[in-house]
């Protein structure tokens, strides 16, 4: 049995209705959904349902019915080996979730404009990085840790260099006062010295 629009209805155990809001997504800029348009459809299906079952998939093998002016319809999808036979629902939403992307760039559409019934809305596979996020903050943590001790050991040089080079005025009193302190225990130290020659002499002198 060969299927045809004509013989294909939206009761179909295999087949989805689509609904298409042009003029909602567009305002304006919205396109004339046509003959063409659905070429695109149908031809965007056909590279959805090759890149999921990797098989020779034509646009003669999506087949459309029950078409409104408010751009709705259903469709369903024969088999390449043999189109006698549809292709299971499940296939169908798989092509259809793997490919969203694309098929919604080629109409300039959304999810919520370009509406599978029945397919859920796909989400963004989530971002991986190769490098896990553990290990960025833990490297954030230690290269902080390096820096704060490198900063704390050259500050503490700096100030150290600083107290050397520039001396208060207090400083300068206290080295005075121990070298005076110094010289008074010289002098102290010096009159308690019995100075011989000055005797030697002085008993010469008398003779």
């Amino acid at each position: 049995m060969l299927f045809s629009s004509e013989r294909i209805s939206k009761d179909a155990s295999d087949g989805y209705k689509v609904r298409l809001s042009i003029k909602t997504a567009l305002g304006d800029q919205a396109y004339l959904w046509d003959e063409k348009e659905m070429f695109l459809f149908r031809s965007t299906m056909a590279y959805a349902m090759r890149g999921q079952l990797n098989q020779q998939f034509d646009v003669s093998n999506i087949i459309v019915c029950e078409e409104t002016a408010r751009v709705s319809f259903w469709f369903v999808v024969t088999s390449p080996l043999n189109t006698s036979n549809l292709v299971d629902k499940k296939s169908v939403e798989e092509a259809v979730r793997k490919h969203r992307n694309r098929i919604n760039s080629a109409f300039l559409l959304t999810d919520e404009t370009l509406e599978f019934e029945g397919i859920p809305r796909t989400l963004e596979a989530p971002f991986t990085p190769d490098t896990p996020p553990w290990l960025i903050v833990f490297g954030v943590v230690m290269g902080a840790v390096v820096a704060g001790i490198i900063v704390f050991i050259g500050f503490s040089v700096v100030q150290k260099k600083r107290k050397k080079n520039k001396k208060t005025p207090e400083d300068e009193d206290s080295e005075e006062e121990e070298s005076r302190g110094k010289t008074m225990e010289n002098g102290a130290a010096n009159e308690g010295v019995y100075n011989m020659s000055f005797t030697d002499e002085e008993r010469f002198t008398r003779i």
